[in-house]
């Protein structure tokens, strides 16, 4: 009797640590926003970062203003440095859709928490901006 209720405790708070670090390491929904929602989001709470994850050229040409820029293919290198607050609002676009698409899904596994895909710039109708990038 003493056995089985031993076991009965170890397996009840073994299945208690594992849910707990189910959940620990649950990642954020992937979340889509219209430009609208976009924009209105950027207007509506002053913490939330634009993020620009094509390449400085592209940035040049085009780009929406207050964006920061950095390349898809940095972003596992700087995230850490330049997006340090994993619980702030960040909204990711890009030209099309499908780098803004993977870089929200890579900043979601990293850990951050609000993270929104605006889509492309190509379907932003509201004013943008040309010229390099200044940190």
């Amino acid at each position: 009797m003493k056995k089985t209720l031993g076991f009965l405790i170890v397996s009840m708070v073994v299945a208690s640590l594992s849910v707990a670090a189910q959940g620990a390491s649950a990642i954020a929904p992937y979340r889509a926003l219209s430009p609208a929602e976009a924009k209105r989001m950027l207007e509506q709470d002053k913490t939330a970062v634009l993020l620009d994850v094509r390449t400085p050229d592209e940035y040049a040409q085009r780009h929406i203003p207050g964006s920061v820029l950095i390349p898809d293919y940095e972003l596992a290198a700087r995230m850490g440095k330049e997006l340090p607050d994993k619980n702030a609002p960040i909204i990711v676009y890009c030209r099309s859709g499908n780098r803004s698409r993977n870089a929200a899904l890579r900043l979601l596994q990293a850990g951050y928490t609000r993270v929104y895909d605006a889509g492309g710039i190509n379907a932003w109708p509201y004013p943008t901006e040309t010229g390099p990038y200044a940190r």
